[in-house]
């Protein structure tokens, strides 16, 4: 999708920042600070293979009818560790609530507790929420009155998706979210190891037979990665648009 651009330098800035995060990444884990990258998979279909597959055979390659039973979907909320690339903390089930983000978040956090965090993310309503403003104040021990914090849709820094976005990327806090433009997910790392998982282990001739087994083979599979497979992507964009 073609981003949506009314402030061009804001824009730049915006996309700049992240691709600074993700060259610095390195040389802030030195100092403690803990580099992500966070987002999440919904609707992932739990399809079970309708007719027994036939095995490969001499002069013959194996043989998979194309219909399938949907048992169901499941979800992924997952981060990934920009230095390290092991995936953290996934929360695998259906739903995806502000409440569900938050206690991924919070569990990525619990990983380090006493280090600072900075989460590179997309601009979903759940990503500014309420239950991640509270996240955060308690996290910190804010001292936040209540006028202050004020109320969605009335006052103060839950009053809309803005003002708790605002609170939310505040530099001086110890975990905090840096947002990618609206339709600029490709910046994202999360989004590039999802297609790790569907070329890997959710592609075509995957067969589920309920979404239990999906899940389960989701937690095999990043258990795997984790182990065996996990590295730093070799980030080479630098953030310098050709045009706007």
């Amino acid at each position: 999708m073609h981003p949506n651009i009314t402030d061009p330098e804001q824009f730049r800035e915006d996309v700049q920042t992240i691709c600074d995060l993700y060259q610095q990444a390195p040389a802030l884990a030195g100092e403690g600070i803990q580099i992500h990258s966070c987002d999440e998979m919904t609707g992932i279909p739990a399809r079970e293979d309708k007719h027994p597959v036939l095995p490969m055979m001499p002069g013959h390659v194996e043989r998979k009818e194309f219909e399938t039973i949907r048992q169901g979907t499941s979800g992924l909320i997952a981060s990934r560790n920009i230095v390290t690339g092991k995936v953290e903390a996934p929360l695998i089930q259906p739903t995806r609530t502000e409440a569900d983000f938050a206690q991924h978040i919070a569990a990525v956090v619990n990983l380090q507790p006493d280090a600072p965090h900075i989460f590179v993310l997309d601009n979903l309503n759940t990503h500014q929420s309420e239950a991640l403003v509270r996240f955060v104040i308690k996290h910190d021990h804010l001292d936040i009155s209540p006028k202050d914090l004020g109320n969605k849709g009335m006052s103060g820094i839950l009053f809309s998706q803005e003002t708790r976005k605002a609170f939310l990327k505040d530099l001086r806090h110890t975990v905090r979210f840096v947002y990618t433009p609206k339709h600029c997910s490709w910046l994202n790392q999360m989004e590039c190891w999802f297609s790790i998982l569907v070329r890997r282990l959710l592609n075509k001739r995957a067969s589920f037979a309920s979404v239990a087994a999906l899940e389960q083979r989701i937690r095999q599979f990043i258990d795997y990665y984790n182990e065996h497979l996990a590295k730093p992507f070799k980030w080479t964009f630098n953030g310098k648009l050709l045009k706007i």
